[in-house]
């Protein structure tokens, strides 16, 4: 069994399925893989006319990084790998020439957030909870997300969601624009009404408007950017501070 799954439905929506319900979603070295093969035939089939991202199951859309497989990482250096990599696909996801979607159907913590974020929309089940706890761990964003929410929304909203590392219910981050749509725990991804509308156009229409907000974008500084939260969470890594609070964390 893989650890992601990659379905393009009739309408052209590609779903691409985060498939480690048992570890809440992390995203491991193959999950990495999976989402990099998902954009590369999302630019390349025609089909396919939005990407949308979730994850298994009902209990959590993604856990950010597999603890239990980048925890071996200790140095700045071994870190900056792991973070880079994942750094440029989620530029990748950022910079993306069709519509991207999120859909959170439970917990996002962490790097489910900066995945989230570097999606153009967020549509969320009523009950799921979303947290940038980097912050608790000793460690800041280091995927590109602290850099793009900044770019996407007020800088005090996105400060104080980085800052205090809190976790916020659905409701509350519909009501300051991190979340676009709200829909019941029951509804499945094609039933979405956002998501119908969407499928509903041509992909010439889709991507004539995404390449809209590309050209508002100054993608250098963008790319540049992430890449200094990059280094910055990987100097962070390297710290006894990082790595005792993800012991104890694992050792809960």
């Amino acid at each position: 069994m893989g650890e992601y799954l990659i379905h393009t439905n009739e309408e052209g929506i590609m779903q691409f399925i985060i498939d480690r319900p048992e570890k809440r979603n992390a995203v491991s070295y193959e999950v990495m893989e999976g989402l990099s093969k998902a954009l590369d035939e999302g630019i390349q089939n025609d089909h396919v006319k939005a990407v949308l991202i979730t994850g298994s199951g009902d209990q959590a859309f993604c856990s950010g990084g597999d603890l239990s497989q980048f925890h071996s990482l200790k140095t700045e250096n071994e870190s900056f790998e792991m973070l880079r990599q994942m750094g440029s696909i989620l530029t990748r996801l950022a910079l993306f020439p069709k519509p991207t979607i999120a859909f959170i159907n439970g917990t996002a913590i962490g790097g489910g957030c900066e995945i989230a974020t570097a999606c153009d929309f967020r549509i969320s089940k009523r009950t799921s909870e979303m947290g940038f706890v980097q912050g608790k761990l000793a460690i800041t964003t280091g995927w590109g997300g602290g850099t793009l929410l900044l770019e996407k929304f007020p800088a005090n909203i996105a400060l104080s969601l980085l800052m205090t590392a809190r976790v916020e219910n659905a409701e509350t981050l519909l009501d300051i624009g991190f979340i676009d749509e709200l829909v019941d725990d029951c509804m499945l991804v094609h039933e979405i009404p956002f998501i119908k509308m969407i499928s509903s156009k041509s992909e010439g229409v889709l991507k004539a408007y995404k390449q809209q907000i590309l050209n508002k974008w100054d993608k250098k500084r963008i790319e540049e950017n992430i890449m200094k939260e990059v280094r910055q969470c990987a100097k962070l890594w390297a710290s006894d501070e990082h790595h005792e609070a993800v012991d104890s964390f694992l050792n809960k």
